[in-house]
């Protein structure tokens, strides 16, 4: 499609492709907050739903951030278009202080946190979130900007696992213990598209004066995409490479695997130290090698973030030791450092990485009194 050709609504064959693996479900549950982008995906989804002999449940969920005036009556909006289209449809709020410095962060944290909880209370293991091409782009150029490493810039899957997030504990529905997974239907469709098919169904959406606010980093981004575009870098283009880099960033993953298995002198237990030949170590590409010490830390520690800064400095680190280990002189070298709540050893040929012992508490300090006063 180019800039001159109106956008084309999503076809019913489409929305079956978009929602394809997902038809026996129990439950799912769509995040909705009243925009173009998660409107368009509850009208898709239930389209697509009404034209299965039988299929999951599908629950809307508003989260009500109570950052603006408008946002009650966009949850309440939400609510009756999910009525007249046959959704179940919740509305969760964000109560008590917000926070006064990395806002967006908060709430992007609390939402699928209130999200995962919906999920269990319904018996869904799904979530399904609209970000589109648009939104893809922009997290490429996001994690450019922050100096990502590949598994940043491949940016967005269509499924990934939500982590950390914990259920409703009083859920009486809740499905067998397993991970929540968040599916993104709507990434290989641009924004134009959604919005053309609202339009053609004559259906209204909220607008988020936020979404344009340059205090913030992706409305920044968003007004410099057409520029970018008339240089050939548009959205499209963005997301190829992000496919490229996932692809690229699966088959790492897989040499991290096995080389796990050569260089691990016993296998990885839970709870006790993991044990690596230093030599064999070192000597596997510096990619592979990297990620394989951050997996083992993150084994070791269960501590997250894992910065990767901070990694590859320690990954310098025990590359340079070693290789200076090698000399008679300096045969004994050795290192020992904490990051991420692991401690990483290494000495006599040998890698060690277990759980850092914990801080013990600093003493008082002990006053002295004289005989006599001042």
């Amino acid at each position: 499609m180019s800039a001159a050709e109106p956008a084309a609504p999503v076809s019913a064959a489409e929305a079956k492709s978009l929602f394809a693996g997902l038809g026996s479900a129990r439950a799912l549950l769509l995040a909705v907050s009243g925009g173009p982008d998660s409107t368009a995906l509850m009208v898709l989804a239930a389209r697509w739903r009404a034209a299965l002999k039988s299929g999951p449940q599908l629950v809307a969920v508003t989260v009500d951030h109570g950052l603006r005036a408008e946002s009650g009556g966009e949850a309440r909006a939400a609510k009756r278009l999910a009525q007249r289209l046959g959704i179940q449809h919740r509305t969760m709020r964000w109560t008590g202080d917000k926070p006064k410095t990395g806002l967006q962060e908060a709430a992007r944290a609390v939402r699928y946190r209130l999200l995962a909880a919906a999920a269990r209370a319904a018996g869904a293991v799904h979530i399904l979130t609209a970000h589109t091409l648009d939104d893809q782009a922009e997290t490429v150029l996001l994690r450019m900007a922050r100096g990502s490493g590949l598994t940043g810039l491949a940016a967005m899957a269509r499924e990934t696992t939500l982590m950390g997030q914990t259920g409703d504990a009083g859920a009486s529905r809740r499905p067998a213990a397993g991970p929540l997974l968040l599916v993104r239907p709507l990434l290989d469709l641009p924004k134009a598209r959604l919005i053309a098919t609202l339009d053609a169904g004559r259906i209204s959406f909220c607008d988020d004066p936020s979404n344009r606010d340059p205090h913030f980093t992706r409305p920044r981004l968003r007004e410099l995409m057409p520029v970018l575009a008339g240089e050939g870098l548009d959205a499209k283009r963005l997301a190829l490479l992000a496919r490229r880099l996932r692809r690229a960033e699966a088959t790492i993953e897989f040499a991290v695997g096995a080389a796990a298995s050569a260089v691990s002198e016993a296998a990885w237990s839970n709870g006790g130290p993991i044990l690596l030949d230093a030599e064999k170590f070192i000597r596997l590409p510096a990619e592979v090698a990297l990620r394989l010490l951050g997996r083992a830390i993150v084994h070791a520690a269960g501590e997250l973030p894992l910065r990767l800064g901070r990694l590859e400095t320690l990954y310098d680190l025990l590359a340079q030791s070693s290789s200076e280990s090698k000399s008679v002189r300096l045969r004994h070298n050795r290192v020992r450092r904490t990051l991420a709540g692991a401690l990483i050893t290494l000495t006599a040929g040998r890698l060690t990485i277990e759980r850092a012992p914990a801080r013990s508490p600093r003493p008082k300090p002990t006053i002295r009194r004289g005989a006599a006063g001042p």
